[in-house]
C-alpha cells in the first residue's frame, strides 16, 4: 500500500457504513465508497456538512446540499492547484490518492534529464497531465469527454501551466492510438487511467476484463525507443495490483515492474483503499 501524506487542502477525517466524510478546502463533502464496508457506529453527518452525495436505487444520484457553499472551488497539492466541483456519480473532478503516483512519475521526469515525451490516456481533469509538465515533461493529454478537457485545461491554468507544450485530445482513446501509430508518433511515458465501463465519442464501447490487456499491447507500439515509464492505474474493484503486473510483465518483460494499492490515511488512523496501479521503468 502506497499513499501521499503531503495533502494540507483534503483529508478523509472519518469513515463508516459505505460512505467517507472529506475535507474539500473549506468545506465538507460526505459520499459513498465501495471499499467501506465497515460500521464503526459514528454519525458522519455531522453538523458542518455541506454536502451529502446520495445513491438511487435505480442507478446515479444526487447531492443534498446542507450548507451553503460556492458551487467550484480550489485545492493545492505543492504549488500545483485544482479546481473542485461536486458532479454527477458523486464525483468532485480530483483523486486526491494519485498524488503518491504524480510524485514518482515527477521525480522520474526529473531525474530523467531529458525531455519527455508524455501520453496520458483517459486523463480526466488532468491532474497527471499538471504534475507531468510541472516536472518540465511534453504532454499529450487525451479523454472522451470535452468537459473533462475543458477541465484539465482549467487546473493547468490555475497552476500557471498554461503556456506550457500540451496538446488537448477529446477522442476515444484506442482509436487515438491506432492513429499514433499510422503516424509514427512516438512517446517516452505513457499513462493510463482507464474506467471499469465507459463509452467513446461514438458509442465506442470499454470494459476493462475485456480490453485492457489488449489495449496494452496496442500501446506498446506508441513507446519510444529510449522509454522512461508506462503506468497503468485502476479503481476497479477487485482487481488486484497483481493483475497488472502480469499485464506489464506479459507486454513489456518482467523487470523493473512495481504494482500496489494506492490508498488514504484517514483522521481516524484508518487506511482507505482507492485501487491499484502498476508502473513500468526503464
Amino acid at each position: 500500500m502506497k499513499y501521499n501524506n503531503e495533502w494540507k487542502d483534503y483529508e478523509v477525517i472519518s469513515t463508516s457504513n459505505g460512505e467517507k466524510l472529506e475535507r474539500w478546502g473549506e468545506y465538507k463533502l460526505l459520499r459513498p465508497d465501495p471499499q467501506v464496508i465497515w460500521n464503526t457506529g459514528k454519525n458522519l453527518r455531522v453538523k458542518d456538512l455541506n454536502a451529502h452525495y446520495h445513491r438511487s436505487s435505480s442507478g446515479g444520484g444526487e447531492w443534498e446540499y446542507l450548507i451553503k457553499m460556492k458551487d467550484e472551488w480550489t485545492v493545492s497539492w505543492r504549488n500545483l492547484t485544482f479546481l473542485i466541483k461536486p458532479m454527477g456519480f458523486k464525483h468532485t473532478g480530483l483523486f486526491p490518492e494519485q498524488a503518491v503516483n504524480w510524485d514518482m512519475m515527477i521525480n522520474l521526469i526529473k531525474n530523467a534529464k531529458r525531455e519527455i515525451k508524455v501520453l496520458n490516456l483517459f486523463a480526466y481533469t488532468g491532474g497527471a497531465t499538471v504534475a507531468c509538465t510541472s516536472a518540465g515533461a511534453v504532454v499529450t493529454h487525451v479523454d472522451a469527454s470535452k468537459n473533462m478537457v475543458d477541465r484539465a485545461k482549467q487546473n493547468m491554468k490555475l497552476s500557471n501551466l498554461d503556456t506550457k507544450p500540451v496538446r488537448y485530445i477529446v477522442d476515444d482513446c484506442k482509436k487515438f492510438v491506432e492513429r499514433e501509430i499510422r503516424r509514427g508518433n512516438k512517446y517516452d511515458a505513457i499513462i493510463m487511467d482507464p474506467p471499469s465501463y465507459g463509452r467513446g465519442p461514438s458509442g465506442e464501447m470499454w470494459k476493462i476484463e475485456d480490453n485492457l490487456f489488449d489495449f496494452v499491447k496496442l500501446v506498446k507500439q506508441v513507446l519510444s525507443d529510449n522509454p522512461l515509464f508506462v503506468l497503468i492505474n485502476s479503481y476497479t474493484t477487485g482487481l488486484q495490483p497483481l493483475v497488472l503486473r502480469n499485464i506489464l510483465q506479459l507486454v513489456f518483460g518482467e523487470n523493473n515492474i512495481d504494482t500496489y494499492e494506492v490508498g488514504i490515511k484517514c483522521k481516524d488512523n484508518l487506511i482507505l483503499p482507492c485501487g491499484a496501479s502498476g508502473v513500468k521503468t526503464w
